[in-house]
């Protein structure tokens, strides 16, 4: 999502920081682009675009490789940033603020997840995204619960 953004805004991916929340495939992923810090506005075009970009960007990964493999990279990306994360909340570091895995902000700090942060506010695109990610994942969680159950 970063990289997408920084791509968009002609800026270095390390300068950019953009909230997604919600699942891990297609309609799921919401990246948050009104809350992208540094603080940027987008067309609608743009919008459409990074949100698309962003969605789809591991089954691109996929594809890619004809298939046989996935986007490695980016999850082992994630997991060292937020391990990387937690460890400086651990180590005292004070404001460290990362997405967790359940893809929402979370403050790290010496007892762990201090504190879960509200979404913020969400332009109507993303509350009607929001929505559609919701659905998803609810079929999703409930299909996850349907085959535990066998």
């Amino acid at each position: 999502a970063n990289t997408f953004v920084a791509e968009v805004l002609g800026v270095d991916p390390r300068e950019v920081d953009v909230p997604v929340v919600g699942g891990h495939a297609g309609v799921t992923i919401l990246p948050l682009l009104s809350q992208v810090k540094p603080r940027s506005s987008f067309t609608a075009e743009e919008t459409e675009y990074l949100t698309n970009r962003i969605q789809n960007g591991g089954t691109e990964v996929v594809e890619a490789k004809a298939g046989t493999g996935s986007a490695t990279l980016s999850m082992a990306y994630a997991a060292a940033k937020f391990a990387g994360a937690c460890l400086r909340g651990l180590k005292g570091e004070a404001g460290v603020v990362e997405c967790a895995f359940v893809d929402s902000q979370v403050r790290l700090g010496r007892a762990g997840a201090e504190e879960v942060y509200q979404l913020g506010p969400l332009n109507e695109y993303e509350r009607i995204g929001l929505e559609k990610a919701k659905r998803e994942l609810a079929g999703s969680i409930q299909k996850g619960v349907e085959f535990i159950r066998k």
